[in-house]
């Protein structure tokens, strides 16, 4: 009511696991409740979109939602919630494995587009907040070019969009520091790429003007 040009959509995470250091949400299978469903299923007519939050075991959740709602656009945050500690810890290349997997599924729904960052959390498992010194722009582009491209090319420029996810990220790098990072992984890309993963995408998704 106080602004209604400015009213774009909504976010609620769904994001839980059993360790509640990586959980967000207080239960499993939000974005699979029907009540959950039943609010959901007004956004579209509304106009309106959906951001939502996940850790990478729960994509299947995800892609459900994103068919069964093929006319409301979604946002997947944080690049579908890579995790790192406790259980997970050790296991980066199994994780990765999955992920990938539930991504490549995700990116058959047309709806759907991911937003790039979120890998400075603690719950990642990089343990960059443990250090004396934060990373440089060079360790964080190498720790996690991987993962970024990994969606870029699943999902094209297109239907992604670099996010700062700050100032949760703070506990790792500086802002600056991580911009630069994402600046060094898309040095080789198109200048048309570059202004999708930049700025197109999101004015498009979350129509800017």
């Amino acid at each position: 009511a106080a602004a209604p040009e400015r009213f774009r959509g909504i976010r609620c995470t769904g994001a839980w696991d059993p360790d509640p250091r990586i959980a967000a949400a207080p239960e499993p299978g939000r974005y699979m409740d029907a009540g959950f469903r039943a609010g959901f299923a007004e956004l579209a007519p509304l106009g309106l979109s959906s951001d939502v939050s996940c850790r990478y075991h729960q994509l299947a959740e995800v892609v459900d939602l994103a068919r069964t709602f093929a006319d409301t656009t979604i946002i997947l945050n944080h690049v579908g919630g890579i995790t790192g500690i406790g259980t997970y810890a050790g296991r980066q290349e199994e994780v990765f494995a999955a992920w990938r997997k539930g991504l490549t599924e995700l990116a058959q729904c047309a709806n759907v587009v991911v937003k790039l960052g979120g890998l400075s959390m603690e719950y990642c498992g990089f343990a960059w907040h443990e250090r004396p010194l934060p990373p440089t722009s060079e360790e964080l582009a190498a720790a996690t070019q991987r993962y970024f491209e990994t969606v870029i090319d699943l999902f094209g420029a297109e239907r992604c969009m670099f996010e700062s996810n700050f100032p949760v990220d703070k506990v790792s790098c500086s802002y600056n520091v991580l911009w630069n990072s994402f600046k060094r992984i898309t040095a080789a890309y198109s200048a048309s790429d570059k202004a999708k993963l930049y700025h197109d995408t999101a004015a498009r998704v979350y129509r800017l003007s």
